[in-house]
């Protein structure tokens, strides 16, 4: 029998260590040590809402040597604080395609998260998959991004948003989802094979770091070439050839030509000029609800203090996090977004002219500031007409905006909240610096944002600040701004995930499916099992 028994809910003191969650199973099941056979962390998470009493929570997977005969027991006694119950462990299990020398094989563009796991799952199939992807490799991107920062030249093909990895290379490396599918186990384990720590296996919110992504993209490249797949960069999709609604060749840096039967977009959100060729070329797409909006960065200490109170610098926790939303009366949403406990804030500039801001933070949270998105829904309506690229060139617009205030050198517009919120003009920065790279110039924000925008932010941030105590301190930073939160444009698919022209397979964040590492990876693991069953047999 390969099921095991789950037990949640079981509480260990921030200072107690988790050797003791044995003796708590057993007080549990009110069983002997020797019983177990085994036992595991399926979850783990902080529970601070007591600051006088922090807790770590637990859910443990358990194997017994009767533990048919024991949870039999444990089901008469009906305990209430915890709840127990048979799971069966989830195994990914990937069907091996026959060799065929006539196949073409799968063309991947994109390598971000659902185009690193499409092609993972495809190369293990034997499908040995080709990605294109537009930016550097991992090594080279880190340089071009460094230069950037350092000196202000922007190459517009290796940045923060283009090369291998895609965004989340420069990001804290969340993989929080609420996405509920097992193949999250999956993508978690290939994932710690190839450097990530251990702990994203249990972690309630877990996250790899920029420092550890870079290394684990380019592990899973190695795999993927492993396992028969390749990968070309600096290798861009120019443009696209179908004949009677089915996809024919692919044009690549606009002169190599390339047969294809099946063709992956995994482009990501920021691929613009991408979504206007495929737009050109008669696939179907719609606008879609974004974000957009600032970086806020407080101190790192204040942010602990405020959610763990006097155990705020003990080391066995981890940098505090924080979610929050309101709902205004204008019918507009507030809330944070990709919160970098002790990270940093980057520019995530991909095109000339044109500045918006990122989050990223490094595995061990370490940075002195803590910082998140504060962003505001955008719908369609407020796009300036209802062509499907609309949502593109609204965010052009105000990165253009954005780019000029900031002093046309991709330094980003900075105001105190104190200021923002009184309508002044901010002279100094005062006890917190900003981290935002290249540099920020002092502005007034409401010249580079909407102003249904600024008046949502100014009602939002005192009411965030009843939640966490000085949340909207007069000293804390705004950085602007942030608009790719997510994609703007949603590529239509079916439920075989095919555009109108057949063959073409949109997938992940870009095609506007999904949002973040996690719920992306998923996507594109789907799509390559409905790959495999096409050439199955």
């Amino acid at each position: 029998m390969n099921k095991v028994i789950r037990i949640e809910e079981i509480t260990l003191g921030i200072n107690e260590e988790q050797e003791l969650l044995e003796t708590e199973i057993c007080d549990i099941l009110n069983i002997e040590k020797e019983e177990i056979i085994e036992w595991t962390i399926s979850k783990k998470a902080v529970d601070s809402r007591k600051k006088e009493k922090i807790l770590f929570v637990y859910s443990v997977d358990v194997k017994l040597k009767n533990q048919e005969k024991i949870f039999k027991k444990i089901n008469a006694k009906k305990i209430k604080r915890h709840r127990i119950r048979f799971i069966d462990p989830f195994f990914y299990n990937i069907k091996i395609v026959k060799k065929d020398t006539k196949r073409k094989r799968p063309i991947i563009i994109g390598s971000g998260p659902s185009g690193i796991f499409c092609a993972l799952v495809l190369a293990e199939a034997g499908l040995n998959p080709l990605i294109i992807e537009r930016g550097k490799d991992v090594d080279s991107r880190i340089k071009d991004v460094q230069l950037f920062f350092e000196k202000r030249e922007l190459n517009t093909e290796s940045n923060v948003e283009f090369g291998e990895g895609g965004a989340g290379t420069f990001s804290d490396g969340k993989l929080y989802t609420n996405i509920n599918d097992p193949r999250t186990k999956y993508i978690f384990d290939e994932f710690i094979k190839a450097g990530a720590s251990s702990e994203i296996a249990y972690d309630a919110r877990p996250h790899i770091g920029t420092d550890k992504l870079r290394v684990v993209v380019k592990n899973l490249r190695e795999r993927i070439i492993s396992l028969g797949g390749e990968i070309r960069f600096e290798t861009c999709l120019t443009d696209i050839q179908h004949k009677n609604d089915k996809i024919s060749r692919i044009i690549l840096n606009s002169k190599e030509k390339i047969l294809v039967n099946d063709l992956i977009l995994a482009i990501g959100h920021s691929a613009r000029d991408t979504y206007e060729m495929l737009y050109n070329r008669n696939i179907k797409m719609e606008s879609k609800p974004f974000s957009i909006g600032v970086r806020l960065e407080h101190k790192k200490e204040m942010i602990n203090k405020s959610q763990y109170g006097e155990e705020y610098d003990n080391p066995r926790l981890p940098s505090a996090r924080y979610n929050l939303a309101v709902h205004l009366k204008n019918k507009r949403s507030v809330y944070t977004f990709c919160m970098c406990p002790g990270g940093y804030v980057i520019s995530g500039a991909s095109e000339k002219g044109m500045l918006t801001t990122n989050g990223m933070s490094e595995y061990k949270q370490d940075g002195k500031n803590s910082n998140s998105a504060i962003l505001v829904n955008i719908n369609p309506c407020d796009f300036e007409s209802d062509h499907p690229l609309s949502g593109i060139e609204f965010q052009r617009k105000w990165e253009k905006e954005a780019f000029a205030l900031g002093g046309k050198n991709y330094n980003a517009p900075a105001q105190l909240v104190g200021d923002f919120l009184k309508n002044n003009y901010s002279k100094e920065l005062k006890e917190i610096n900003p981290t935002y790279r290249p540099g920020v110039t002092l502005a007034w924000l409401k010249d580079c944002l909407p102003d249904y925008v600024i008046e949502s932010l100014k009602e939002a941030l005192p009411l965030f600040d009843r939640k966490i105590k000085g949340f909207s301190n007069d000293e804390a930073i705004l950085t602007g701004i942030e608009t790719r939160s997510s994609s703007p444009v949603r590529i239509l698919r079916n439920d075989n995930f095919e555009t109108n022209i057949s063959g073409t397979y949109p997938i992940g964040e870009g095609a506007g499916y999904a949002g973040g590492i996690t719920s992306s990876a998923v996507d594109g693991i789907l799509l390559a099992e409905k790959i495999i069953e096409k050439y199955y047999n």
